[in-house]
């Protein structure tokens, strides 16, 4: 039986304190994994669904048998696990600004993550997301400008809702703009949403690709035993 609680990492960050947590979870009989900024839960092992679609909706848009693919925000690792599971990636760029999120799986903290960090096909790059985009330089740090087949970005809350206020203007048509030079001829953007589609979102999605599309993903919610729903937005290059 595992102890009630246990706190797996902590550490302050730029943008708050960032801290991994275990608890066991006695009415669902399991163990639950949380992260948190400061007061606030980031993502937990209760709810996947969103981040796996994520996933698995941004791969299944994209032609091709050899997929050079980008997940910009590591967290508890679903996504990148569901990327992985493609056999047509060949090389999974993970971007994730905080070190320490970056160790915990190095570490095996995660069991339900274990062989992302180890897979021969994984590159995890502590960078700035967000910055790398604007500034140009482009998402590979060894290879400037260098363009994905896929790009899946789960950080922020909702375009309304980043996490800082210096993710605010790559939802922005100039922001995006940038992000699809980094895409190659009808490569896919991804983005994970905790919100409802947005229609103002959604608009500046169709000014700046050839396609876009909301998918709602719904989930049973074990805490309340409703459900509960995140959007997974798809938005395409031209061919």
């Amino acid at each position: 039986m595992s102890v009630r609680f246990e706190e797996l990492a902590w550490r302050p960050t730029p943008i708050g304190e960032i801290s991994l947590r275990r608890r066991r979870d006695p009415r669902l009989d399991l163990d639950v994994y949380e992260v948190k900024l400061d007061d606030e839960f980031l993502m937990s092992s209760l709810f996947t669904a969103g981040e796996i679609e994520l996933a698995r909706l941004g791969l299944a848009a994209v032609a091709g048998p050899r997929l050079d693919v980008v997940v910009g925000g590591l967290g508890l690792g679903y996504t990148a696990r569901t990327a992985l599971a493609d056999d047509r990636v060949t090389e999974l760029l993970v971007v994730e600004a905080v070190e320490d999120v970056i160790d915990w799986h190095r570490r095996g903290l995660l069991p339900f993550a274990a062989g992302l960090a180890t897979d021969p096909r994984t590159r995890l790059v502590r960078a700035d997301f967000f910055a790398r985009v604007a500034d140009g330089s482009g998402l590979d740090p060894d290879a400037p400008g260098r363009r994905f087949h896929a790009v899946l970005l789960d950080v922020d809350h909702s375009p309304r809702h980043p996490l800082h206020p210096s993710h605010a203007a790559f939802y922005t048509a100039g922001g995006l703009r940038r992000l699809a030079r980094l895409l190659h001829p009808a490569g896919v953007f991804a983005l994970w949403s905790d919100d409802p589609p947005d229609p103002a979102f959604e608009a500046v999605l169709a000014e700046v690709f050839a396609t876009h599309r909301s998918h709602v993903v719904t989930f049973a919610n074990p805490l309340t035993g409703g459900e509960s729903a995140n959007t997974v937005y798809l938005a395409q290059n031209p061919a």
